[in-house]
């Protein structure tokens, strides 16, 4: 049936009353209208074509669409990351410790994440049908390209949505008054089709850097959607909290398991997945560039080109003017001019755990970009804020040169969706699990020496001693950590391979034995609860921290009891004390480890959807 653009435009908007109700109105295009055309107009023409996947990537800058809901919150907390405030009544805090309610007033909105991600999954759907049905694209390459697009930012935006919300409603057909209203579906179909979906779309797209639209990263390109199908299959063959077969959709508690479909077990996906990500590797399309430069480069909005000699294969597509990112986790500043000027107190929401980085080596050049534990003062010297608050040093306002942040509630940064080291370790992940433990070292080696740049002997005697299945395991999950700290990927990590809790009760133990200063802790040279520290500019030489031999000669101010201490001079609390350690979880992390769909949506779709894992009671 041939659909108008007066059709997409309505049915582009009512996904939101499909989904959340929504009562207003909003421009479907940002270009210019075509609104006048018909489909076989539009899905005929490449630039009209492609106004329409723009269109699917403007609900990624909507309010409280990725830019200030969904990309704020979505990987809190893990054993690695966690929110900076522990404060129980506070819904920001909820949503990163698991007690999260339906009603919270965060996300529980008509145009929240939910309600927006269905709307750029409409427009996707409109996008593909248009395509398929006048686009041509069994002959049109550039018309191919577009479908290609199309339906890995489906696949993006649906595994966004599973990975949050577990079993939602499949809609892989645009919106007609006949199916408006539907139930959650088994996440099962849902991993499937994006399966199939990324198989077709695989072949359309060209390498990064091939063509003018895939030498950008806020466009796709094979690349990208190898390692997205390897992510899918990763999640899909792995463990989550399900309910019971049948049971979808009903307020069923669920249990954590594996899947039973016979389509999504590991024999079935990794051997796929892996063929993919090797053809990654192999075409020299992109490549790991220097740790320090690369995340120099992300904050100063130089992360736009793919291709050879390039890390980052896809993200986040904010205009320059557009979105959260330095604003939510860069380091903290405290009215310096970096962060807007002395007004303005921006960034450190949520930080590495304070025993995160003494995870690392002292070789490790991963260790001082991603941890630090100073923030900017309103003098723009660093200051020391306590043992407990730490941030990611991968996100600096001093970093953002070309484009400097002055003030308001948005930066220009584009959070990265996937880069080069993920498809390594992926490749490392599955080849090991397929049995090939030597091929996997050959990829886990290429992430380490990037890691120990000057002391590449480390990686290798590292690497060498590897010597099981079970070792090369357990080495890729310490090394997703030390690699993508502050990327909000380890939740899903600890969740697809049954650690959630686990992990996350480590870390609690951990950082109660760095405040006692015992076990591991009580071995190393220098630790005693005190530190020193300089202040030169803007750069600060802390002593005290890790394997220091001799006591510090010059002027070096001292903060006693600066691991130690869990009480300051007026009685109240501070550093890692009880409660605040414990609060790394506020309920229990695998019955919630998805979030709730929300009242609003619940309530405006009509009695179909319902929550499951114990949210219907609440």
């Amino acid at each position: 049936m041939t659909v108008n653009m007066k059709k997409i435009l309505t049915y582009a908007l009512s996904v939101t009353a499909l989904i959340a109700a929504a009562t207003s109105c909003e421009r479907f295009l940002d270009s210019e209208s075509p609104s006048t055309f018909d489909a076989s107009t539009v899905y005929s023409n490449y630039d009209l074509t492609e106004s329409t996947i723009f269109s699917i990537s403007q609900s990624f800058g909507e309010t409280n669409s990725y830019r200030g809901r969904y990309l704020s919150w979505v990987g809190l907390n893990s054993d690695i990351e966690w929110y900076n405030t522990y404060k129980p009544t506070d819904e920001k805090y909820q949503i990163a410790a698991y007690s999260l309610l339906p009603n919270n007033g965060q996300l529980n909105l008509n145009n929240g994440p939910f309600a927006k991600m269905y709307e750029a999954i409409e427009r996707a759907n409109l996008a593909i049908e248009g395509i398929r049905e006048y686009g041509n694209p069994t002959e049109d390459a550039s018309m191919a390209y577009l479908l290609g697009e199309a339906l890995t930012l489906r696949a993006l935006i649906y595994y966004d949505i599973v990975r949050v919300w577990g079993d939602v409603p499949a809609r892989f057909s645009s919106v007609t008054s006949e199916n408006i209203y539907v139930k959650k579906e088994s996440r099962d179909v849902i991993f499937k089709q994006l399966l199939a979906d990324l198989e077709e779309a695989i072949p359309y797209l060209p390498n990064p850097g091939q063509t003018t639209a895939t030498s950008r990263t806020d466009r796709v390109n094979k690349i990208f959607a190898e390692g997205l199908y390897a992510r899918i299959a990763l999640m899909a063959s792995g463990y989550a909290i399900r309910p019971d077969d049948g049971m979808v959709g009903t307020g069923d508690l669920g249990t954590v398991r594996l899947s039973n479909d016979p389509e999504l077990q590991k024999s079935v996906l990794y051997p796929k997945a892996l063929e993919y990500l090797r053809a990654a590797i192999s075409s020299g399309a992109a490549s790991l560039e220097d740790y320090e430069t690369y995340w120099k480069n992300q904050s100063n909005l130089n992360n736009l080109v793919a291709g050879p000699g390039h890390e980052t294969l896809f993200v986040i597509p904010f205009s320059d003017g557009r979105g959260r990112w330095n604003y939510t986790f860069a380091i903290r500043s405290e009215g310096s001019s970096y962060a807007g000027g002395a007004t303005v107190t921006r960034g450190g929401d949520a930080g590495p755990v304070p025993t995160m980085w003494f995870k690392y080596d002292q070789n490790d050049i991963r260790r001082d970009i991603t941890c630090v534990n100073w923030r900017w003062n309103s003098n723009d010297e660093p200051e020391l804020p306590g043992i407990q608050r730490w941030y990611f040093g991968k996100y600096r306002f001093e970093w953002m040169t070309s484009h400097p942040y002055t003030g308001g509630n948005d930066d220009g940064v584009k959070p990265v969706v996937l880069r080069y080291s993920d498809v390594l370790l992926m490749a490392a992940e599955i080849a090991n699990e397929l049995g090939d433990t030597q091929e996997a070292k050959k990829y886990l080696l290429q992430v380490r020496q990037r890691a120990f740049k000057g002391h590449e002997d480390d990686a290798e005697a590292y690497v060498s001693a590897i010597s099981s299945k079970d070792d090369m395991f357990n080495a890729i999950v310490d090394e997703r950590a030390l690699e993508f700290c502050g990327e909000m990927t380890r939740k899903f990590d600890l969740i697809r391979w049954n650690m959630l809790k686990t992990k996350m009760d480590e870390t609690i133990a951990d950082m109660k034995a760095l405040r006692a200063l015992s076990g591991k802790y009580a071995g190393i040279n220098g630790l005693d609860g005190d530190v020193y520290y300089q202040v030169n500019g803007n750069k600060i030489t802390v002593y005290g921290l890790t394997g220091e031999k001799t006591a510090p000669t010059g002027a070096w101010e001292k903060k006693s009891g600066y691991i130690t201490k869990t009480e300051d001079s007026k009685g109240a609390a501070t550093g890692l004390y009880d409660d605040l350690v414990n609060g790394l979880y506020n309920a229990d992390p695998i019955q919630h480890m998805f979030w709730p769909i929300f009242n609003d949506t619940m309530t405006n779709s009509q009695g179909h959807i319902k929550n499951d894992y114990g949210y219907d009671s609440i």
